[in-house]
């Protein structure tokens, strides 16, 4: 009986965090493409709604195309241990995603995010009861988003700057939180891991790290930094000739 009550308690939380993910997935897509349209309006292009054949079916291939290579791009991670523990690592599949949300809208930008996310876990699985997957879902929009918005509203090399410095300040921000308030609490949870010894790693390599606060601030914080610079980066460079193939008449 009380096997039967953990299991059942057990799917309870699943089916939760699983709604959950579900609802904040569709918040983000909405705010994404509630700017797209409101930007739309403001410049007298009905795009979200009026995309010609042509148009549609370019958009629909660059989403999947963007996203393989998003998947394929995830398994060349590396950690950085002069930076952070060796679970922290970092790759460039956001790199394709924000190809994607500049050449065709915030909307876009998400949805591969969130196809690059799914594929990943149908190929591989998850090792982190699909925690590290959201993960890494939220806080790549939290780059995409602010950045896809800016560059959308004016599409300008200024404004693409601006877009991609946003993003990285977001990405930045909300990810330190993010992992301070959610993901290291759920992985010590999830893994039977206490906390202190998460933060021992971090101790290993700053000497500052204390506690929770200074190891995000210490430790995740310069990596998501980091992350968004060199997306940042690569993309200013490769964005204009690639953007003219996506956008040239057929």
């Amino acid at each position: 009986m009380e096997h039967l009550k953990l299991i059942l308690t057990q799917a309870q939380q699943n089916l939760f965090f699983l709604l959950m993910v579900a609802g904040i997935s569709l918040v983000i897509y909405c705010v994404s493409y509630g700017a797209q349209v409101l930007i739309d309006h403001q410049s007298h292009m009905i795009k979200c709604n009026t995309f010609g054949t042509t148009t549609s079916t370019r958009r629909i291939a660059a989403i999947g195309m963007f996203s393989a290579i998003s998947v394929i791009l995830m398994y060349f991670e590396f950690p950085l241990p002069f930076l952070a523990p060796g679970f922290y690592k970092l790759d460039f599949s956001e790199i394709p995603v924000l190809i994607c949300g500049f050449a065709f809208g915030p909307a876009a930008g998400v949805i591969v995010e969130l196809l690059k996310v799914i594929l990943h876990i149908l190929l591989k699985g998850t090792s982190t009861a699909f925690v590290g997957d959201f993960a890494n879902f939220a806080v790549g929009c939290s780059f995409i988003v602010p950045a896809t918005i800016v560059y959308y509203w004016k599409k300008t090399k200024k404004h693409a700057i601006l877009g991609c410095i946003l993003g990285t300040l977001t990405i930045t921000i909300f990810g330190t939180i993010f992992n301070a308030l959610y993901l290291l609490p759920q992985f010590s949870k999830l893994f039977g891991l206490p906390l202190d010894q998460i933060i021992a790693q971090g101790s290993a390599i700053f000497h500052g790290v204390t506690n929770l606060t200074t190891f995000v601030i210490f430790c995740v914080a310069p990596l998501n930094l980091l992350k968004g610079l060199l997306v940042s980066i690569a993309v200013m460079i490769i964005y204009k000739p690639i953007s003219r193939i996506l956008h040239q008449k057929m």
